[in-house]
């Protein structure tokens, strides 16, 4: 299906190259942060369709859903009739994307970001598809010094900075945890603590003995449930984590996982929230 979908597009010199938004296009947003920002910007009005991933601000769940930016059709990306595309970098399969981006629309991929600079590029990039460049910069001009003010207010020496365990999923009794190199660890760090586990970079499922030696004070999830947020009696009931520190203290924290993970607009906000889980300064 998508090779005679995409075989026609091309017969019919359809390509991404040639399409330009029209002024007020009509926007389908693919991953969450994007959709923020758009928001943010406020071009809301303008949204034709997101993803799933896309869930925040709340009256985004009332827009056609065209799936899991992960795993994308072509048919149902372009049944929804945007003028402009907007998505996250990682979006797929890649073969879906070369029959969207074959497809008489805008495509423009925002970078993915775990750092300060990267939000405001990323607002840069969707604020010029827009077309609304002043907007993105004052934009920007905020999120810069809400970010720094958080993560200034968020700062302690390394000796008073509490160990913190990224647990992505608990999926057949196994720990995949946070390592360098991604959203999980770069909040961890802005919110004024420690990565406990720094052997690997990325998300990868560790050993019982792994999680013994990160010693977490604290463990760290999306609050979304089941392999992503298991319960806390289930948690400190594990074997890789029953021992730790954080399993004597039944220390664990829960976030919504587009405000931890996303690097969008709302980052601030996170910064703040985790540091006051962390250390018991109220929500």
């Amino acid at each position: 299906m998508i090779a005679r979908l995409l075989s026609a597009l091309l017969a019919a010199g359809c390509t991404a190259a040639s399409a330009e938004p029209a002024p007020e296009a009509d926007v389908l947003s693919i991953g969450g942060s994007v959709t923020e920002i758009v928001a943010a910007l406020g071009q809301g009005h303008r949204l034709r369709a997101r993803d799933s991933t896309s869930t925040w601000p709340p009256e985004v769940a009332d827009l056609p859903d065209v799936g899991y930016m992960r795993a994308l059709s072509p048919e149902g990306v372009l049944s929804v009739g945007p003028d402009l595309i907007l998505s996250e970098d990682g979006a797929g399969p890649p073969e879906a994307l070369d029959v969207i981006r074959a497809a008489d629309v805008a495509f423009v991929t925002v970078p993915d970001a775990v750092t300060t600079d990267g939000i405001l590029r990323k607002i840069e990039i969707v604020g010029a598809a827009l077309g609304v460049p002043d907007r993105a910069a004052a934009l920007s001009d905020a999120v810069a010094t809400d970010l720094a003010d958080a993560m200034a207010d968020a700062a302690r020496p390394d000796a008073q900075r509490k160990r913190v365990l990224f647990v992505l999923s608990t999926q057949g009794g196994r720990i995949t945890a946070s390592g360098t190199g991604t959203a999980a660890d770069a909040l961890i760090r802005m919110a004024g603590a420690t990565n406990a586990v720094t052997e690997f970079e990325g998300y990868k499922q560790i050993s019982d003995e792994a999680v013994g030696r990160a010693a977490p004070d604290v463990i760290l999830m999306m609050d979304r449930g089941g392999d992503h947020g298991a319960a806390d009696d289930e948690l400190f009931a594990m074997p890789a984590i029953r021992l730790t520190p954080a399993a004597a203290d039944r220390a664990s924290v829960r976030l919504d996982g587009l405000l931890m993970l996303g690097f969008g607009p709302r980052t601030a906000e996170a910064v703040r929230r985790l540091n006051a889980a962390l250390y018991d300064e109220g929500a």
